[in-house]
């Protein structure tokens, strides 16, 4: 087993302090998907200084930076980079004040409440350690920023400019992510490890006309309402037991009085599927029943399907997670779980599917030690802030050195020069 990691730990203890400022900065300065110009400024200039080949605006804001070091394996490690329309309520020292105007004209929040800042600094704080002890290690190491990770395009953004193209295809490709579990832990899962997450927009047409007369018009309104019922089937009557599927109407908009029959309505749905055979089955039921339902009301069109985002499956190398679920559990001890599969979505896994690579996503957990210890003796876990709250911001530590440390131990098992 590689002791890459115990043979760096100095140079990891050295670059914490200028890692923890470089996370603060990245909190405080939030930017939306497609926007991320500022924090790949950081991440470019950062790479730069510690030797990276760097190449900017790969599919947007996405950065690359490839440190080539000899003959051997090259490992590719990917972060995220973008935050979410949503205003913070942390309370951390370092929060989030940041504003935009959105695509509406109008005032919103910024904030890095899912963990994309941690994410870049994990990464950043590895290719540091990586950077000043070369001569511990050979082989290529090929680093990915990656923005627009919420819309699920940023993947695909990277891939259609040229990612496959332009570097060298890796061995293997390690992403991470960090949850709610207690600060200073890592999950890790073989297998189907988070969902494919699907969102549309379906709209119908209809025939708009007075309230009184109804006969002389052709109601979306009922449409729409007609096909959110029939649409709940799908899981119940036509996805086997043994399966998973989750079908959400998160949207239903139509009409601007209350006497006045719309022309439109429209209902924006989220998908949830652990099967690539069941989400191509949902997925074509939907067009189905919403087609159908347009039909029966004679609608003077089909229904419009709009995708909005779109997320594969992440399925986890069982070779892989298993060869680094060992080092990892030799490293941290009884501080490493077998997670159960999560009902997130990702796109990192387009990267693997993408270069047909063996590739492995974990989780870092991020909750305060000690709030997270209180929460289980009073059973509350699972009410504490995770992802997506506005009252989430990890604990800096553990959280950044085992995030980099996660990081180090996945490369050094391919690039270190004593395995």
């Amino acid at each position: 087993m590689s002791n890459f990691i115990n043979t760096v730990s100095n140079e990891i203890k050295k670059c914490v302090p200028s890692i923890e400022a470089v996370y603060r900065d990245l909190h405080q300065h939030p930017e939306l998907s497609r926007q991320e110009k500022r924090t790949s400024g950081v991440i470019a200039d950062h790479l730069r200084q510690l030797g990276f080949d760097v190449t900017e605006h790969v599919g947007g804001y996405g950065v690359v930076g490839l440190m080539k070091n000899g003959e051997g394996a090259t490992v590719m490690l990917r972060a995220d980079m973008d935050a979410l329309p949503m205003k913070e309520m942390s309370g951390v020292p370092y929060m989030s004040h940041v504003e935009v105007i959105n695509s509406q004209e109008k005032v919103a929040p910024v904030a890095h409440t899912c963990g994309h800042d941690m994410h870049m600094s994990c990464l950043l704080g590895a290719a540091t350690v990586m950077a000043q002890t070369r001569e511990l290690w050979q082989g290529s190491l090929l680093l990915v920023f990656q923005p627009d990770e919420e819309t699920g395009d940023g993947s695909k953004g990277m891939i259609q400019d040229g990612l496959i193209e332009k570097f060298p295809r890796p061995d293997v490709i390690f992403g991470q992510h960090v949850m709610p579990s207690r600060a200073g832990t890592v999950g890790w899962k073989k297998g189907q490890v988070l969902t494919a997450g699907d969102s549309w927009q379906v709209t119908f047409f209809g025939k708009g006309g007075h309230g009184g007369v109804p006969q002389q018009s052709i109601d979306p309104v009922v449409m729409a309402a007609s096909a959110v019922v029939r649409l709940q089937s799908i899981v119940a009557r036509e996805v086997s037991p043994q399966a998973h599927a989750v079908i959400t109407i998160g949207e239903f908009h139509a009409g601007s009085a209350e006497n006045i029959i719309p022309s439109q309505a429209y209902i924006r749905l989220n998908v949830r599927t652990t099967d690539e055979q069941v989400r191509d089955h949902v997925l074509a039921a939907i067009r189905r029943i919403c087609i159908a339902e347009a039909q029966a009301s004679h609608a003077p069109r089909e229904p419009l399907f709009e995708e909005i985002n779109s997320y594969p499956l992440t399925v986890n190398d069982d070779a892989v997670s298993e060869k680094v679920a060992r080092a990892f559990i030799q490293h941290f001890g009884n501080n490493v779980f077998e997670t159960p599969a999560q009902g997130a979505s990702e796109d990192f896994s387009r990267y693997g599917r993408a270069w047909k690579t063996p590739y492995m996503y974990w989780f870092v957990g991020g909750s305060d030690q000690d709030t997270y210890d209180e929460a289980v003796a009073q059973g509350k876990q699972g009410q504490l802030p995770g992802p997506h709250s506005p009252f989430w911001a990890p604990a800096i530590q553990p959280t950044l050195r085992t995030g980099m440390e996660t990081m180090l131990i996945a490369a050094g098992l391919w690039l270190d020069r004593e395995q």
